[in-house]
């Protein structure tokens, strides 16, 4: 059975963590976890606050092309675990408008200034296509978001 966005998407509400791989200037591929804070409605585009000083800011300015990989519940109680990899391109966001309306309670743990703080950076991930596998079932779904502007 193919799965639609809105099946990717419900499956993705209880998955807190996402590896975000990006190009480094030496050609490797560097992935470091970030942290949707559980808040997902996914449509096709995920956002995840960083410091303007981490390394991959400074990968995605040389290649905006990126990779999200998730992994959720994993065989526990007869449930099939599900794995989804969403390839797309990233936009650093600077924006203090835009931060509010993805800031969620918490991220003051990292950021005590809030979207006031020195340095930090909105990562806005848009899919272009992601690729599942529920178990048994895999598939790919095309995202709407792909033909969608940035930021």
């Amino acid at each position: 059975m193919t799965m639609t966005l809105e099946q990717i998407s419900e499956k993705m509400k209880d998955i807190d963590f996402a590896m975000l791989a990006t190009h480094t200037s030496g050609g490797a591929i560097a992935a470091r976890p970030m942290s949707n804070n559980r808040e997902v409605d996914y449509g096709g585009q995920a956002w995840f606050f960083t410091d303007d000083s981490a390394l991959m800011v400074s990968d995605i300015d040389a290649d905006p092309h990126v990779t999200l990989s998730y992994q959720g519940k994993s065989g526990l109680l007869g449930m099939r675990p599900f794995f989804l990899a969403v390839e797309g391109r990233a936009l650093l966001v600077r924006d203090k408008t835009r931060f509010a309306e993805h800031w969620t309670k918490g991220l003051e743990r990292w950021w005590p200034q809030g979207i006031d703080t020195p340095g930090i950076v909105l990562i806005q991930v848009v899919g272009e296509r992601a690729h599942y596998w529920d178990g048994e079932d895999q598939g790919e779904v095309s995202l709407p978001a792909a033909s969608a502007s940035l930021a």
